[in-house]
């Protein structure tokens, strides 16, 4: 399912090129455009260590987003029949599309990274503080991925997957990933605050930065962590109610 799923979205050029280029282009439009107006109590030459981590975040979100369409095509093609008469059952055609997703997830994470060493970011991280960072990314990235999947059967067209998904992909932008959060309004800090990825953005910047990150990390793989419950359940409930 996994390998059929990568064949898929190797076709689907367009979507695979998106969300790549979005992310990538996102950073350097904030860092080159924006990062010299922004106050983060760092050097604005120094805004690129403060953005890159959201930016992860962002291009994780975006990555993921295509798994909902996907599986949207896949319900409304007919090939769940065939699969059902082969004795395939929800959960395995399901994890196909989230491991595929993560599969172009690291590879797109890579390529962001890559771009962001590129136009002057550096880490010092300790190779322990790398592997953690790279937990918490891949922890992120399979839950949006099973969220996404979920998302994916409650849609009735592709379209409306991709529509849905618009709200997934909008949570870095109330978190700390651009701006710090005192810099908002007050009414958003209790959301931006208490939201599933400033966890995540918080760990990845503090621990790529070298600084002291506390329970940040465990706060962050925590959320993750029951997102993924809840989109396994959701999915298996939303799948068993469109098969039947």
């Amino acid at each position: 399912m996994a390998a059929r799923s990568l064949r898929v979205s190797s076709r689907n050029t367009d979507a695979l090129i998106m969300s790549l280029a979005l992310p990538i282009m996102l950073m350097l439009i904030f860092v080159y455009f924006f990062g010299g107006a922004i106050d983060t109590g760092t050097p604005h030459d120094a805004y690129v260590l403060y953005v890159v981590p959201g930016v992860l975040l962002l291009c994780a979100g975006f990555g993921a987003a295509t798994t909902a369409t996907a599986v949207s095509e896949d319900m409304k093609g007919g090939i769940i029949d065939r699969f059902r008469s082969l004795d395939v059952r929800g959960t395995p055609v399901l994890a196909g599309h989230v491991a595929a997703s993560t599969v172009r997830n690291l590879c797109a994470t890579t390529v962001v990274l890559g771009v962001a060493l590129l136009i002057g970011f550096r880490s010092a991280a300790a190779p322990a503080d790398w592997l953690l960072a790279a937990a918490v990314l891949l922890a992120y990235i399979v839950a949006l991925s099973w969220v996404s999947a979920a998302i994916g059967l409650l849609a009735r067209s592709p379209e409306a997957a991709g529509g849905f998904t618009f709200f997934m992909s909008f949570l870095p932008y109330p978190s700390s990933a651009f701006v710090p959060i005192d810099s908002m309004p007050g009414w958003l800090h209790g959301f931006a605050e208490h939201q599933p990825v400033t966890p995540a953005i918080e760990a990845l910047r503090g621990l790529l930065l070298g600084q002291d990150v506390g329970n940040t990390p465990w706060i962050a793989l925590a959320w993750a962590a029951g997102l993924l419950l809840v989109a396994i359940g959701a999915s298996e409930a939303l799948f068993r109610i469109r098969t039947r």
